[in-house]
């Protein structure tokens, strides 16, 4: 008997789900309707809603790897006071507010079921999409609803929005850098704000030939979640820029880069 099928005899016992020989597996019945709510998340800061792209939410059965449910979580980002001022109660809403983002999946299953749920996003901004995935035993019409199932994705979303992709620049002269950085909800990041850019470091770099040919620190650019700085160009010759954001205390990074030409003076 495997680790997997013993785990679920042990829950069909406990649930009173009847075997129909030794160790025969349980008896089915018809299959019952079973929703499962599931929010997706940025570390430290609101939901994954429309605003961004919204989140894909894809739930597959863990034992046949067949997918039950997948699609999009719509939805606004919640409350800010519940979420990110109120001191949080054992058993509180924090998530379940109107309008707020999820994505409300119906199962049909006719007997206890493992279900791997997988959340990606935000939809919105493909080159800062982050994965994550859990694994819950799902009972056929006991429903996970209010708060639902909270997946954390981690990480910032970037947007270069100078040097234009593909860019060329002189030799010795200074490459203007202007980003635009958030959390993957959206949420804007400002001097002293909610989402403090003061503990963040927001980087820009050259890269070439496998090494960091130049490298600044970005600043803030007097506009929310914007950043800017310069890099000296350097030799001539095909680079990658480099933008990096980094939170180390909340387990929070991101990056984004795309190429630059560097020509004679």
């Amino acid at each position: 008997m495997t680790r997997f099928a013993f785990m679920k005899a042990c829950l069909l016992g406990a649930l009173g789900f009847v075997a129909t020989g030794p160790m025969a597996g349980p008896a089915v019945g018809q299959s019952v309707d079973t929703k499962l709510l599931v929010r997706a998340v940025s570390r430290d800061a609101k939901i994954i809603g429309t605003n961004v792209g919204g989140a894909q939410i894809t739930i597959r059965d863990v034992e046949t790897g067949t997918i039950l449910v997948s699609g999009t979580q719509l939805g606004s980002t919640g409350s800010t006071e519940l979420i990110m001022t109120k001191p949080r109660e054992r058993g509180g809403t924090v998530f379940d507010t109107e309008g707020a983002g999820g994505f409300l999946a119906t199962l049909e299953i006719n007997e206890p079921t493992l279900v791997e749920v997988t959340a990606e996003g935000p939809l919105g901004t493909p080159q800062a999409v982050q994965r994550t995935s859990t694994t819950l035993w799902m009972v056929p019409g006991r429903d996970v609803l209010g708060e639902g199932l909270v997946l954390v994705l981690n990480g910032f979303t970037i947007r270069l929005e100078s040097p234009m992709p593909e860019g060329t620049f002189p030799t010795g002269e200074p490459i203007g850098v202007r980003v635009h950085v958030e959390m993957l909800c959206g949420c804007p990041i400002t001097p002293g704000g909610m989402w403090d850019s003061d503990r963040l470091e927001i980087l820009a770099r050259l890269l070439g030939g496998g090494e960091i040919v130049a490298e600044t620190a970005l600043g803030y650019g007097g506009e929310r979640s914007k950043f800017e700085g310069a890099l000296m160009a350097p030799s001539p010759g095909e680079y990658r820029l480099e933008i990096l954001a980094i939170d180390p205390e909340r387990a929070n990074f991101g990056r984004a880069e795309q190429r630059l030409y560097v020509t004679g003076s």
